[in-house]
């Protein structure tokens, strides 16, 4: 009798712990978008059965995150490009200067003979950045830098010979060296579509821009994207049997604003394109579209719509983010998901200081979080997220600030101000475009809870702010943010952790968790 109890445990526990792997596969449907989050000017290729991805993170660093899926679906970030890509005052906030909306844009992903490469122009610096590796999820990267700003540009490679398609409404095609490396002396040098934006309409917001170049089949494809007036922006499809043209194009996609980006196959042979929506203060988000072939042409959508509800591509994987909690506590170096505002100061930074906590030191007097080093972040998520953090506060000094923000140019926050050697617990609210300290409460305990809850349900873009000094009964504290996107920083609003110091520097906090619900 004992021996049948004993086989049927064992399979009782083999039973429990298959439906425990299991419950992780993601289900056979999703629904668009894909990623609930910031994730524009989406570039994705297809190695194998991998596909890989990039994405605009601008003045974020580590920058251009590579994100790794095996069914279009679910993603998970595996690394970046680059650690920092220009050190100058406004790279390190340094002398009034930032580069907020500006950083790395619109970077070109292809593999070719083995190698991968990344190119993105930086508004910044006026150049563009060519990065190669042979291992994209490991790398090392090798970088060479072109001395002109090439806009949104599309790397194509064609029978050994590489060039790159980019521009507004005159789309011109310009050649590289072979290597990938610099502009070809004397190579290919000219407009291939002129007044691109036409077939679309008279009146524009935005003419055509945002180039993906693709070979197909021995047709060269140029997708672009429009935003006439009176309308949304739009999917336009160009297409030419040899490279220079002529090319003709269409309007392949008009619908709710959802466009910009190019196309890839499964392995299996279906076709997706891979494009994004301007979706209010969670930022632009990514959609999936299906594509099927039609005279050469690929048709985009289902009778001209994006579909919200669709079958997952590739099935049988597991649910991945691009977010996740973290207790600090796994390595010295950041979980991929983390990005800093601008180029950290790695020396007051630490994981290891203080195991199992993240302390964040003061290395320069900043006016507010703006123009604070070391400001640490993470997407925030729809329709609604929250972000929970414990910190303490021992080492703070007067004029230091610290705490958890819903992080954009029109910012919240709920942390802790010292003054003197009293510390109060603050809600501020920079909705206005003025910073703003909207409730005090004195505490003089050591540790200390903050919560963030962001509200994108339909638009509604609020942001909710709470404390709790034990970490299971929460305080509602201050105003409620109305969060809103902005050009200056062109991106979704942010969780982050900070620290900054007003006054003097050598203040420390130490941060032991990022819970995200």
């Amino acid at each position: 009798m004992y021996k049948r109890i004993g086989i049927f445990l064992v399979i009782l526990l083999l039973f429990m712990s298959m439906m425990s792997s299991t419950s992780v596969f993601a289900a056979t449907t999703f629904n668009n978008p894909f990623i609930y989050a910031d994730t524009p000017d989406n570039d994705v290729i297809r190695v194998g059965n991998a596909f890989y991805m990039t994405s605009t993170t601008m003045h974020m660093n580590p920058g251009v995150p590579i994100m790794k899926s095996y069914d279009l679906v679910n993603w998970e970030i595996v690394n970046y490009v680059y650690d920092t890509y220009a050190n100058d005052d406004a790279q390190n906030l340094n002398n009034g200067k930032n580069e907020y909306g500006k950083g790395s844009w619109a970077s070109s992903l292809r593999y070719y003979n083995g190698i991968y490469y990344v190119s993105f122009g930086s508004n910044s610096t006026g150049k563009t950045y060519i990065y190669q590796t042979s291992n994209i999820e490991t790398g090392p990267w090798t970088s060479s830098v072109l001395n002109s700003y090439y806009h949104d540009a599309s790397l194509l490679f064609d029978n050994g010979r590489v060039f790159l398609v980019y521009g507004s409404d005159n789309i011109s095609m310009i050649e590289l060296t072979a290597d990938a490396k610099a502009i070809k002396s004397g190579g290919l040098n000219q407009v291939i579509i002129p007044n691109a934006s036409n077939i679309a309409g008279s009146s524009f917001i935005v003419k055509a821009e945002g180039a993906h170049i693709q070979k197909i089949n021995g047709m060269y494809y140029v997708f672009l994207i429009c935003w006439p007036s009176g309308s949304s922006r739009t999917q336009l499809t160009y297409r030419a049997s040899s490279l220079i043209g002529p090319y003709t194009g269409r309007v392949a996609l008009s619908d709710s604003g959802i466009a910009q980006g190019g196309i890839v196959d499964t392995a299996s042979g279906s076709w997706y394109a891979m494009l994004f929506k301007d979706s209010g203060a969670i930022g632009r988000m990514p959609y999936l579209v299906p594509v099927t072939w039609s005279n050469n042409w690929p048709v985009f959508g289902v009778n001209g719509k994006a579909p919200l509800t669709m079958n997952v591509p590739v099935g049988g994987y597991p649910v991945k983010k691009v977010y996740a909690s973290d207790e600090f506590s796994s390595s010295a170096t950041l979980a991929k998901v983390w990005q800093w505002n601008h180029n950290p100061d790695n020396t007051n930074w630490s994981l290891t200081q203080r195991p199992g906590f993240m302390r964040m030191t003061t290395g320069k007097v900043s006016t507010s979080i703006l123009d604070a080093r070391n400001t640490l972040t993470q997407r925030t998520f729809g329709p609604k997220s929250t972000g929970i953090i414990a910190m303490e506060t021992s080492g703070m000094k007067d004029g230091d600030y610290s705490g958890l923000a819903a992080f954009q140019a029109k910012y919240g926050f709920v942390g802790v101000k010292m003054s003197g050697t009293s510390k109060s617990i603050v809600m501020v609210n920079a909705g206005s475009g003025a910073m703003t300290e909207v409730a005090s409460v004195p505490f003089s305990q050591n540790r200390v809870y903050f919560k963030v809850l962001c509200d994108f349900t339909n638009q509604t873009d609020k942001a909710y702010f709470y404390y709790s000094l034990d970490g299971t009964n929460w305080t509602t504290i201050g105003n409620t943010l109305q969060m809103s996107y902005t050009i200056p920083h062109f991106m979704g609003y942010r969780f982050a952790l900070f620290n900054y110091a007003t006054k003097s520097t050598g203040g420390f906090v130490d941060f032991d968790y990022l819970h995200l619900q």
